[in-house]
């Protein structure tokens, strides 16, 4: 087979570029001295703010001053998520990526084309002087994936562009112009440990192998949640009184959790039980799940006896409380067929010192939805006697109609490629909604090239869509209105 070009040239080198540079949400150090001292050495205007985003501005190519002013922005963090054993170290190992067919790939890792091939564009419209466009500014903003905390602290003022376009989106062919609201949720129990009963049998509970996903785009694709699967586990075993001596499942709270696993205890007599049991539900969930995860193991192994384990009450408090919380699509919305209007994840539960966190996310296009999966949640851990706290969240980013940055896109579109887009609105979270909140007269719209397994180690790229987008983004730009 014949070995796929990595075309734009220019954007993938900047991407290779990029994946040398670690990244991660809230250490975006190392990003933020690339970013600076790249638009410096061009001799372009560099700035950052105080929260860290950094914006470099071109001048518009000659003869085409007259155009508005345009953002092109994306965010320089990335999830970082890799396979069960690897060693990686995700602050300073760069990212290590292969071609797979028409995919790139990485090994074992994210790829963190989410949104470093957004990056890569920016870095080369602002290097390559044979493009056409007015005046633009390349934002790059900090800490997209836990908080959208660089978007939520960037000041009006800051940006000076009338139109705005957001470079994280993960399909070709669509263009997203509004956008779900999300907050996040934890409970905490804290832990008293008590003496280990006698004559107890410990052994290790694992689930692993699902395919995760984002937490957002990823919801209703009927994909299984570890957390969820390992607790209907644990209340099974509630028949032998179980107790848990520790729990270690999910990981990041916008992605949808792949493994986790729990140490605990059941008297002596019922070790074969436990055993026959997880055979039985494993084969149950690889039913209920036949087409979403082929990959999914169970495993049950014995583990050295403990003098401690966590208190009965709080334990069963535990397990009966991820049993009977939410997860997952709550409702579709009421105008935009087959679009998820809310959802949760329960993203993880991990128990670190006397304290069990559980960490979950909610969204929806619609604040009281919102604000009512929050309530949903909060309501299931109170009852369990947990602390529950839901932190502010973000704005959703409400649909334009009248948008006239959209009909430029998608005439653009239809001009380069013979067919009309699609426009949708995404149950994800841009940093659009915030833009929109501070810059309330900005137009924005939001396309990408195709990505899949976002936020998991199974993330991949398709090349030729990168092409398609860098073609679209040039024919945006060179079509944008003039001044007033």
């Amino acid at each position: 087979m014949e070995k796929i070009q990595l075309e734009p040239k220019i954007v993938f080198d900047c991407f290779a570029e990029v994946n040398k540079i670690p990244r991660p949400s809230n250490k975006e150090e190392k990003m933020m001295a690339f970013l600076m001292d790249f638009g410096q050495k061009l001799g372009l205007e560099t700035l950052q703010d105080e929260t860290g985003n950094v914006l470099i501005r071109k001048p518009a190519t000659p003869g085409y001053e007259d155009l508005e002013t345009t953002v092109v922005q994306s965010h320089m963090d990335m999830v970082c998520e890799k396979v069960a054993g690897l060693e990686f170290d995700f602050e300073n190992d760069a990212i290590q990526t292969y071609v797979d067919g028409e995919w790139m790939k990485a090994k074992g890792t994210t790829l963190g084309a989410d949104d470093g091939i957004g990056v890569a564009m920016q870095m080369a419209l602002l290097a390559d002087d044979t493009i056409v466009h007015g005046p633009i500014e390349c934002l790059f903003t900090r800490a997209e994936e836990t908080s959208l905390g660089g978007a939520s602290g960037i000041k009006p003022g800051f940006m000076t562009g009338k139109y705005l376009l957001n470079l994280d989106s993960e399909d070709e062919g669509e263009i997203f112009i509004s956008c779900a609201g999300g907050a996040n949720t934890q409970a905490f129990f804290d832990v008293k440990k008590e003496a280990a009963p006698a004559d107890s049998y410990f052994f290790k509970v694992q689930v692993q192998g699902l395919v995760g996903g984002h937490s957002g785009d990823d919801i209703e694709k009927k994909r299984a949640n570890a957390n969820k699967l390992l607790a209907r586990v644990l209340y099974k075993f509630m028949d032998y009184g179980v107790r848990l001596a520790d729990i270690q499942s999910g990981g990041l709270h916008n992605a949808i959790p792949r493994d986790g696993y729990a140490v605990c205890c059941v008297p002596m007599k019922y070790k074969e039980q436990v055993r026959a049991d997880l055979n039985v539900m494993a084969a149950e969930f690889e039913q209920e799940y036949f087409v979403t995860e082929e990959n999914m193991q169970f495993e049950l192994g014995s583990q050295p006896a403990q003098d401690e384990v966590i208190d009965k009450q709080t334990s069963d408090n535990l397990i009966k409380a991820l049993v009977g919380v939410p997860n997952g699509v709550f409702a579709m919305s009421q105008d935009i067929p087959n679009f998820v209007e809310t959802s949760s994840n329960l993203a993880s539960v991990r128990l670190n010192g006397n304290v069990i966190r559980i960490s979950t996310m909610q969204r929806s296009n619609l604040t009281s939805k919102r604000l009512n999966a929050c309530d949903i949640v909060r309501s299931v851990f109170d009852l369990a006697g947990a602390r529950t706290e839901t932190n502010t969240g973000y704005p959703g980013w409400f649909l334009n109609p009248k948008s006239p940055l959209l009909q430029i896109a998608v005439d653009a579109y239809e001009r380069l490629f013979g067919k009309k887009p699609v426009v949708r609105a995404i149950h994800a979270g841009l940093e659009c909604g915030l833009f929109s909140e501070k810059y309330p007269e900005m137009d924005m719209v939001s396309f990408g090239p195709t990505l899949r397994g976002v936020h998991s180690p199974d993330e991949k790229l398709l090349i030729p869509t990168v092409k398609m987008v860098w073609d679209h983004l040039q024919e945006v730009l060179k079509n944008i209105p003039k001044k007033a």
